[in-house]
């Protein structure tokens, strides 16, 4: 199993999103399980970033709202950077 890792400023954003949207609360959960069990589910849509953010991965929370990661397979980690919206996290 993937081992899942949080930054300082990754716990703060989160809470801040888990106030802004409690009706996400379960599809944030069945995401970070998916993502320890097999980050390469399609549902995930895990896929590299490009330009600035071109060392790091995103996957699919719904269609607005994405988690930007570091992803470290042969470690078997995977960081989690950022959560938001897709505007927000890539300009």
């Amino acid at each position: 199993m993937i081992k899942i890792l949080t930054t300082k400023t990754y716990e703060k954003q989160l809470q801040k999103f888990k106030k802004q949207h409690p009706d996400l609360k379960n599809q944030y959960a069945k995401t970070i399980e998916l993502l320890e069990q097999n980050p390469y589910h399609p549902s995930l849509r895990l896929h590299k970033l490009q330009g600035n953010l071109q060392e790091y991965y995103s996957v699919r929370l719904n269609m607005k709202y994405r988690i930007l990661l570091d992803f470290i397979i042969q470690d078997d980690q995977i960081i989690l950077l950022n959560i938001g919206s897709y505007d927000n996290l890539y300009r």
